[in-house]
């Protein structure tokens, strides 16, 4: 028993018999209730559970990862800092401000004059600070640059002390000022 307007449809060439059929069954199904029944609210709430629980489960595994990476960073400041570190074998006190507090180190000459030209930086290392050269200093910085407390070698001079300089040429300093 096809419907009418199926058997004209055929009758004319517009639809194949196999597709008709396929209809039939579909009808067939839907009015004795074998469609696939909707889905219960504790169905869903237990869908939208594993959803959270998937979602939580991928948070905690990228702070993980994050944490981890940290560790490793520091791991390697820590190794690159022993394996570069020089001596420090001077009686004059170097004096520099980490936090807003001043902190010393002992240096000979050669290194002060070093640490003022940037050719040697100061980096924390556990409880105390290192001299550290500055190929060392690269490869913390591309690390951490909270690691380096102290190196003149950065290029900070800003135009606005360039414009400082250009008016305080025009004062004189006396000769025999001494500081």
């Amino acid at each position: 028993m096809r419907n009418p307007l199926q058997e004209q449809l055929l009758k004319a060439g517009l639809v194949k018999k196999g597709k008709v059929a396929q209809v039939v069954r579909e009808q067939t199904k839907q009015r004795q209730g074998k469609a696939p029944a909707p889905a219960s609210t504790e169905q869903v709430d237990a869908q939208r559970l594993l959803a959270e629980r998937a979602e939580r489960d991928r948070a905690l595994a990228a702070e993980h990862n994050a944490q981890l990476r940290a560790n490793e960073l520091r791991a390697q400041i820590r190794q690159i800092v022993e394996a570069h570190k020089i001596k420090r074998d001077g009686e004059l006190t170097y004096r520099f401000t980490v936090e807003d507090k001043i902190q010393s180190v002992l240096v000979s000459e050669v290194q002060r004059a070093q640490l003022a030209k940037g050719a040697l930086v100061i980096a924390r290392h556990e409880q105390g600070f290192e001299l550290l050269p500055r190929a060392a200093a690269e490869k913390i910085y591309a690390r951490d640059a909270s690691a380096i407390v102290l190196d003149h070698g950065l290029n900070t001079a800003s135009s606005t002390s360039d414009v400082d300089d250009e008016y305080y040429k025009q004062f004189q300093v006396p000769d025999d000022l001494t500081w």
